[in-house]
């Protein structure tokens, strides 16, 4: 399950930024973009996340996933199509083997959603 690893390197990106910041925010969800020719499978990932961030600053906080699309390029039609993960990944028109992905093997940190802490003067 490569979902731990990510999660394991995804907490530790978040962390290193949460440690530079001055007055730390309250982190309510971290956005990801996925692709889906990376594999990756977004109910473990959520799993995994959960899992990982019990007892930790992370707890409690949401994650979103936003799924994309694999699509090719041919060159020789000069032409987009959707490949079948697993099944199909030539041209659909002129069987030419896949060369070009223009989407599809995303795996990042799009945002995080934080509340600032507000400090009340007394």
């Amino acid at each position: 399950m490569h979902e731990t690893d990510m999660t394991k390197a995804l907490i530790m990106t978040v962390k290193d930024w949460y440690s530079s910041q001055e007055s730390q925010p309250q982190i309510q969800k971290v956005h990801l973009v996925v692709g889906k020719f990376t594999c990756v499978e977004p109910a473990s990932l959520q799993f995994t996340f959960r899992s990982q961030t019990q007892n930790t600053f992370l707890e409690g906080v949401e994650l979103v996933i936003k799924e994309t699309p694999l699509i090719a390029f041919c060159h020789t039609c000069q032409q987009e199509y959707h490949p079948e993960i697993g099944i199909s990944y030539a041209c659909p028109t002129c069987n030419k083997p896949m060369e070009d992905i223009r989407s599809g093997r995303e795996l990042k940190i799009d945002r995080l959603e934080c509340q600032q802490m507000e400090v009340a003067s007394i």
